[in-house]
């Protein structure tokens, strides 16, 4: 009876490889790097550098590349006016730019809009899978220079002065819905 039970334990384990992950038909298995990892890479050295250029997706990567480093041109700065596009609730929110923490793949910025006369200010990082677009409105420079102090001072959300020239830079056309009342 014993050697019945384990018979019949071991016929329905992975005992025969699969090619997709046999518990989510929806989970993505990346494919392998197309470079196999050097002898002191497996044994553990240099294993963050690693992971730092090869955790991101492609598109993820040059993300950081244009938007988030220090030297590129594109780069985005305080006081620039951004829309990101998520996957859940939230779909989209756009705002202006109060931070930017530049750690490598777990870079994340902060904006701030003002939402019926309540300020509101999310967190994204860039790197998550959620974010699926960033769009620039308009860059800090084209602005005069108050949005510096402001940025640079944090002012509290309920005293946030001058947003409502961020709203005159969308179009009232624009598929994006800013609901601020009271100003």
């Amino acid at each position: 009876m014993q050697s019945l039970c384990r018979t019949a334990v071991r016929a329905m384990s992975t005992a025969r490889p699969s090619s997709t992950y046999p518990f989510s038909k929806t989970a993505l298995i990346p494919p392998p790097p197309p470079v196999a990892p050097s002898k002191p890479l497996r044994e553990g050295k240099g294993l963050m550098q690693y992971l730092h250029k090869s955790l991101p997706t492609p598109e993820k990567q040059e993300l950081l590349r244009s938007l988030f480093s220090r030297s590129s041109p594109t780069r985005l700065f305080p006081g620039s006016i951004l829309t990101v596009t998520l996957e859940h609730a939230p779909t989209t929110f756009t705002g202006v730019l109060l931070a930017i923490r530049r750690r490598g793949p777990d870079t994340s910025f902060v904006l701030r809009n003002i939402i019926q006369r309540t300020g509101v200010e999310m967190q994204f990082f860039a790197n998550s899978p959620h974010v699926k677009d960033i769009k620039r409105f308009a860059r800090e420079d084209e602005h005069d220079s108050r949005w510096q102090e402001v940025v640079l001072c944090f002012y509290p959300a309920t005293s946030s002065p001058g947003i409502s020239w961020m709203l005159d830079l969308l179009s009232p056309h624009s598929a994006i819905s800013i609901f601020v009342s009271g100003q």
